[in-house]
């Protein structure tokens, strides 16, 4: 396989995640389209290592300082959702609008 290969699944990725957090209405899908567009990204970090220098570690590196911020975003995006939930009983993102009575 070919960098051009990797580079096109990692386009794949990050339009289908893309589309998916621009077209859902739920926050958890949201969350879910965001993700994928961040593993398109570590994808993209890893195969440009790999064809580019493939001695050093430096896109693998970045890759899992990636890895450790999206899952810290997923645990403050999901916590924000239960405090939400809680508070107006839905996760609908349309229905959300905290500066409302």
């Amino acid at each position: 396989m070919t960098l051009a290969h990797y580079l096109a699944v990692s386009a794949f990725l990050f339009l289908l995640g893309l589309f998916g957090a621009l077209t859902r209405r739920n926050i958890i899908g949201i969350l879910m389209g965001v993700e994928l567009m961040f593993n398109s990204a570590n994808l993209n970090l890893v195969a440009m290592n790999r064809f580019l220098h493939p001695i050093g570690v430096h896109g693998s590196a970045v890759t899992l300082f990636t890895i450790a911020v999206a899952a810290a975003e997923i645990v403050v995006g999901l916590s924000l959702v239960i405090a939400i939930y809680r508070n107006r009983n839905t996760i609908y993102a349309e229905d959300i609008s905290l500066l409302k009575g």
